[in-house]
């Protein structure tokens, strides 16, 4: 077994462009870690070079103890699973798995003996004489990764290995290639651009974007405590709502379009940084669970209010989409003129639109005049110049 460490690892192409910039990354042995982003962020290159399928431009890569910038593919001890899967269909799905092993002079016996104990683990021994277009989608991918586990690697490697299964299998899967990976213990590298599969998968998630890296940890930590603005908007579903805001000189209130919305004594303690920016402002993240809408209690409190646009209902919750006269900081997808290939995501100023997440007997309709609940200790202050969390 070993761990991964990429040491400020840079790629730039022969072209300038420059697809990863100094990635500092530490994969302990065992742990399941996470690289997710938009498109065109880096995150496959990243994999690409841990794999030894991309040349490193500078930085130092380690898998274990060992320093492997120009060690081959074949000789980093590594197994990837690919989004295609990679089956050869004239085999059956035993001889695919065993394959490999069959390239390393191992005895038929102990191959026999290594095939049949993937299988177990995967729930594919009643399939080990069927070929591959036998088989379902989840099975495929099962058979793939069988492949990779019976070389019994120092590390996994995966490229959106799930990407392929319909929206239901992908969430059977997830849980799937967890209990695999943690049976096994290997240190695994998870590349997806799907965050809610980021989330639910990693011990640590690292968030990518332009080619650098914004922020690894832990997914709890990701969504409660991002560090800027762009793991914000990119970590969540919903997505926060930003807004611009401009907080009052004494920091007792915020100005929210037309609305001011009090500031507890509570969130002052929780956020000492805030006071260096009284009078100025900021954008704000609020997640949709904390708008509840104002009854009871809540009513007497701080609120939020905007005219209902559209209402989701979701069977156990409803989306409740809002008007506000404040600016909305939204995620936009653009494209760098240096490369085809280059997506990235910034924030931009739209005309202001909020999403509340309430109970699902919640009697809201659709051109309602709706007043949401403002906790002030759950709102995150992000610099409206850096884009940095504050505090």
């Amino acid at each position: 077994m070993a761990s991964i460490a990429l040491e400020r690892v840079t790629k730039i192409y022969p072209n300038g462009f420059e697809a990863v910039h100094e990635l500092d990354l530490n994969v302990a042995d065992g742990e399941f870690m996470v690289i997710v982003g938009p498109s065109g962020c880096g995150k496959t290159t990243a994999l690409r070079m841990v794999a030894g399928l991309e040349e490193i431009t500078s930085g130092r890569l380690k898998i274990g103890d060992r320093v492997v910038n120009h060690v081959t593919s074949k000789d980093r001890d590594i197994a990837m699973v690919f989004q295609n899967y990679a089956l050869y269909p004239h085999m059956t799905v035993g001889e695919n798995i065993g394959f490999s092993l069959g390239l390393r002079n191992i005895s038929k016996g102990d191959i026999k003996a290594k095939v049949a104990e993937a299988a177990t683990m995967l729930g594919l021994t009643p399939y080990l004489n069927r070929k591959p277009g036998q088989l379902s989608g989840g099975q495929r991918q099962r058979v793939a990764m069988g492949r990779a586990i019976v070389r019994e690697p120092s590390v996994f490697l995966m490229d959106e290995p799930l990407s392929n299964l319909d929206a239901k299998l992908r969430v059977q899967m997830r849980t799937e290639v967890r209990r695999i990976q943690r049976r096994i213990g290997v240190a695994t590298l998870y590349v997806t651009h799907d965050q809610t599969e980021a989330m639910t998968m990693g011990d640590r998630v690292a968030v990518m974007s332009a080619g650098i890296l914004q922020q690894c940890d832990a997914p709890n930590n990701l969504y409660n405590k991002p560090k800027n603005l762009f793991v914000a908007a990119f970590i969540g579903s919903p997505s926060m709502n930003l807004f611009e805001a401009t907080i009052a000189s004494d920091g007792q209130s915020l100005q929210l379009g037309s609305q001011r919305v009090a500031l507890s004594s509570a969130m002052h303690q929780l956020q000492p940084g805030l006071a260096k920016f009284f009078g100025q402002q900021v954008v704000v993240g609020i997640r949709a669970e904390d708008l509840p809408l104002a009854e009871g209690d809540a009513a007497h409190g701080p609120t939020l209010s905007g005219e209902v646009e559209a209402v989701e209902e979701l069977g156990s919750e409803l989306l409740v989409h809002f008007s506000v006269d404040a600016t909305r900081f939204v995620p936009e997808t653009v494209t760098d003129e240096s490369s085809d290939d280059f997506v990235a995501q910034v924030p931009i100023n739209i005309a202001g639109e909020g999403i509340a997440r309430v109970q699902p007997r919640a009697k809201v309709k659709v051109g309602d005049r709706a007043q949401f609940a403002v906790y002030s200790e759950r709102i995150q202050f992000f610099d409206a110049v850096s884009h940095n969390a504050i505090g």
